[in-house]
């Protein structure tokens, strides 16, 4: 079995992953452009990780300027092969309230103006995203949080906007009633580019508000997000130490077959497939090429 790598995605407030020891920094360049800021290499006890910033140092990059492909292209590339994504979040539920975190298992994707895919024109994928979320790394997620006394929630779907505004009123009402349980500007295409790299992937959102449905919070207001965002931040680095820390030395195979995904997802004809676009798709198809 495989040694695991966690690479660990930072949203808004997480910038840094406190407890990395035999810390390095590389700039890793990819065909899909500048990921968001440089990765950064260490460990927490025997499990190594890569920690990037999804917003950059100093959250330079709005949800809809982040380029996702090279985000994700440079964690296959350090060979992470499984990832947690922390995120910030509006409720739709009063039972998930401000402070809470979900570990949600399902997504809407409603973002329009970002590249979703590794693949197109040339050499066509379609993987399976019945079931996003990689389950066994999930439970440990679960565990850390419970062992460190972190108020969560298990399961939930996650309706991603474009952004960067909040929702009118109309949509937010129209988001609650269609049963979504939290809302956020980045998992989408995150998500979906893991599952085409075949990383294991799993979110943590971290409630942050009530959405503007809430007739007592109908104005979502920055200042009170970042307050609870810093909150937040320091409960995930609890988290993710003791996730880090308590990890398996090997990875057994992903139940449901994220990191073999295009396995049954490639269908272009390989006589057929653009070279220039598979110069681009290295990293991605390593495995399938058997390089």
């Amino acid at each position: 079995m495989a040694k695991p790598i966690i690479g660990v995605i930072g949203g808004s407030g997480v910038y840094d992953l406190p407890g990395l020891e035999d810390l390095r920094e590389e700039r890793v360049a990819t065909p899909w452009g500048e990921p968001s800021d440089a990765l950064r290499f260490g460990r927490i006890g025997e499990t190594q990780a890569v920690f990037l910033p999804r917003h950059g140092r100093g959250h330079r990059l709005s949800p809809s300027g982040i380029n996702y492909r090279a985000n994700i292209d440079a964690l296959k590339r350090a060979g992470v092969t499984d990832i947690v994504s922390v995120s910030a979040c509006g409720s739709f539920k009063e039972h998930l309230y401000p402070g809470l975190f979900v570990l949600v298992d399902q997504f809407v994707d409603r973002t329009f103006g970002r590249q979703s895919s590794f693949f197109g024109n040339g050499c066509v994928a379609h993987v399976s995203m019945a079931h996003p979320i990689a389950p066994d790394l999930q439970k440990r997620i679960a565990a850390a949080a419970q062992a460190e006394n972190i108020p969560f929630v298990k399961g939930g779907t996650y309706v991603c906007m474009e952004g960067p505004q909040f929702s009118s009123y109309a949509e937010s009402l129209t988001y609650k009633a269609a049963g979504y349980d939290v809302i956020g500007m980045t998992a989408c295409p995150e998500v979906k580019l893991a599952r085409e790299a075949e990383i294991s992937y799993a979110t943590i959102a971290m409630v942050t508000d009530f959405d503007c449905w809430h007739p007592e919070h109908d104005d979502v207001d920055v200042a009170a997000i970042i307050k609870l965002v810093n909150e937040n931040a320091a409960k995930a680095a609890r988290l993710l130490a003791r996730l880090l820390a308590d990890m398996p030395t090997t990875r057994a195979p992903c139940p449901i077959g994220s990191d073999r995904a295009l396995d049954t997802a490639l269908i272009t004809a390989k006589d057929a497939r653009d070279p220039a676009l598979l110069e681009k798709l290295d990293a991605i198809m390593k495995r399938v090429n058997g390089a």
